[in-house]
């Protein structure tokens, strides 16, 4: 994603030093730039090591050096392309959490661990069974964060016809990357290339278009209606990543409609909880 901040620049080089014994394990990268979206919400640019590889949906875990402890670390999945030569995360702040209350104070600047392999199976590749047709990426809150990935890579727009991406959060505030999701469409749709939707939702603002949560949605249609497709088992890839309360009951209403978890490769279902 292009850094509007104006902090720091991309080219920045990344920094594989030696961290008190764990450099086998992690490297050491540089905080390029940070983004505060709200009270609660900020996103932070770093750098990116030539290892680093990952498919888009996967995770990263990065870690924060104690004096005289083991490092602090937390997994956060990628915001960047699995093409971008930084690394882009999203995140919520934790009151008195241990982690995000000394990561809140990030500066440009900084040094962050990141942990040498990705994680996570939260990716297309894990679909075969119903081919792709429609997708639909369910999120709330920080669990935004991989399906911004996954938009960035131009065989997604091949492959579907039709992409959905309904980002539910509380208040107007915390509607992070609208611009950027906006531009999405105009960056990656090619002629003959897939449809896409963009819904968002706020649920604690009754004058806002949809503000009811994700399965409530789904339980009226009101989600299908504004997408213009019908979630159908039988062309519907569903990914849900936020909270665990909105995975399981999204998950439950998805299910009362006919569609199935994915396993194995087969069904319609993929969830990751995130906060």
């Amino acid at each position: 994603m292009i850094d509007e901040t104006g902090n720091a620049v991309a080219s920045a080089v990344s920094k594989n030093l030696e961290v008190d014994g764990l450099d086998a394990k992690y490297s050491r990268e540089t905080v390029l730039s940070v983004r505060r979206w709200s009270d609660s919400l900020f996103s932070f640019v770093m750098t990116r090591p030539a290892h680093f590889r990952f498919t888009a949906g996967q995770f990263a875990r990065i870690g924060l050096e104690v004096t005289g402890s083991a490092p602090i670390v937390r997994a956060y999945s990628v915001v960047s392309s699995p093409f971008a030569e930084t690394l882009e995360f999203f995140s919520i702040v934790v009151p008195d959490g241990a982690f995000t209350s000394r990561l809140k104070d990030l500066k440009v600047g900084d040094h962050l661990l990141l942990e040498r392999i990705p994680y996570g199976y939260l990716t297309l590749a894990r679909y075969q069974e119903p081919v792709p047709q429609d997708l639909w990426l369910l999120a709330t809150g920080t669990g935004l964060a991989p399906f911004l990935s996954i938009l960035q890579d131009f065989a997604v727009w091949q492959n579907y016809q039709h992409i959905v991406l309904a980002y539910s959060v509380r208040t107007i505030e915390e509607l992070a990357y609208v611009h950027e999701i906006n531009a999405l469409a105009a960056t990656f749709a090619e002629d003959g290339g897939a449809t896409f939707q963009f819904i968002p939702i706020v649920t604690r603002d009754s004058s806002f278009a949809l503000h009811e949560r994700l399965p409530v949605l789904i339980q009226s249609g009101l989600l299908e209606q504004s997408a213009g497709i019908q979630l159908d088992v039988a062309r519907s890839h569903v990914m849900l990543c936020g909270n665990p309360q909105m995975v399981d009951d999204t998950r439950s209403a998805l299910k009362a409609r006919g569609l199935i978890m994915n396993r194995r490769g087969v069904g319609n279902i993929a969830v990751e909880n995130y906060w």
